[in-house]
């Protein structure tokens, strides 16, 4: 009698892989590609191959997910020290040796390519506040959060002085997430919050005296003072420095409700928006897709950030529940701030729209965020 043995078949062996998968997660990531890919193809078809690059970026973002999630969370924090120090020496170098494009020093020359250093520190920054305060557990005194703070400024100001302010304020974000979440006190959290209030007020409400040609404002550069002045009056000058916010706006309102239809936006195709596959996305998107379209983008978003946070809330480490508040309200700031630009109630900065603007850099970072908090479901529900 022989023993016949079953060989299984290649998806039953990769079946456990997607074991614990968070299917809400998924359908929220899947949602916001969806709409990314249609948008994409619409403003992009005739600017070279964009539509395809972002489709096999977008791929390339699924396999880090799926590769990330079968990563324990207790892993990562062996790397904590080693990326960060690594981010932290790049971006030193970058200062050093970088290379310079349109008057920005934040390419690093690697030999075989160039690299962004500051894009590690969005993961690397968040990773080591995050390994900290999981060794200080229970014994959190102030000290812990005065070095969390130095431990946040030094790669925020090395990236801010490149000068990158949309990616600094991304880096800042995640790092005091962490802060946040590790129980830092409101008493020290409303005091500045109030400040940042008055100063803006104040900013306002000066706008004519202090937007001159003459003034120089301490600390901020002459282009990130004009960012600013522009933001509060673009009309002063709509063919130059304002054209960006004004052409935004127009293509935002022109889309009403339900929008022009998809690959019908007069704004985007005469070509009136400025970067219309990247930080500008979203008022092509606007414009075809009107206000139903936004609401439906912003449901996604909603959804991907609301799981996130039950997932942090849920998570089974200290570690694990500030990576995944962090990772989550990330997407927040990310969705805010392009938004708000576009929108014309923030400055212009260089943030892009996740799985909506065009760039592969920004993907692959975005996977590697998902990835963590995929992980991190996975282990809650494979030890539950």
């Amino acid at each position: 009698m022989s023993l016949v043995i079953e060989k299984p078949s290649w998806w039953r062996r990769l079946l456990p892989l997607f074991k614990g998968f968070d299917l809400p997660l998924m359908a929220a990531i899947f949602w916001i590609m969806g709409l990314g890919l249609m948008c994409m193809y619409s403003a992009g078809y005739d600017n070279g191959t964009r539509f395809p690059d972002h489709l096999r970026n977008m791929m390339l973002c699924l396999g880090v997910i799926f590769l990330v999630a079968q990563i324990p969370p207790h892993r990562f924090m062996a790397f904590a020290i080693p990326l960060y120090t690594v981010g932290v020496m790049l971006l030193i170098a970058t200062a050093l040796f970088g290379v310079t494009k349109k008057g920005a020093t934040r390419w690093l020359n690697v030999g075989v390519t160039q690299l962004q250093p500051s894009e590690l520190l969005k993961i690397a920054l968040p990773l080591m506040l995050a390994w900290w305060f999981q060794k200080r557990e229970g014994h959190l005194r102030l000290p812990d959060f005065v070095a969390a703070f130095i431990l946040l400024a030094v790669p925020v100001g090395l990236v801010a002085k490149q000068p990158d302010l949309g990616t600094a304020i991304l880096i800042l974000a995640a790092g005091l997430y962490v802060i946040f979440f590790a129980g830092l006190s409101w008493r020290l959290i409303v005091p500045v919050m109030a400040v940042g209030v008055v100063a803006i007020a104040a900013i306002v409400l000066s706008e004519d005296r202090i937007c001159q040609p003459e003034v120089k404002w301490p600390v901020m550069r002459e282009y990130q003072k004009d960012r600013v002045c522009t933001l509060l009056d673009p009309t002063k000058d709509p063919l130059g420095k304002g054209f960006h916010i004004i052409q935004g706006e127009i293509a935002i309102g022109s889309g009403g409700i339900t929008g022009k239809g998809f690959m019908k936006g007069t704004q985007t195709h005469l070509e009136f928006i400025p970067e219309r596959t990247t930080d500008f996305i979203f008022a092509a998107y606007g414009e075809e897709f009107g206000m139903l379209g936004a609401l439906a983008l912003l449901a996604g978003f909603t959804a991907l950030i609301l799981r996130g946070l039950t997932i942090a809330a849920n998570a089974t480490t200290l570690f694990s529940r500030l990576m995944a508040g962090s990772i989550s309200l990330s997407f927040f700031t990310y969705v805010f701030v392009n938004m708000g630009m576009v929108s014309g109630i923030l400055p212009v900065v260089g943030v892009p729209l996740p799985f909506i603007s065009y760039g592969g850099t920004a993907m692959v970072t975005l996977g590697v965020g998902l990835g963590l908090l995929m992980s991190i479901a996975k282990t809650r529900r494979v030890n539950s």
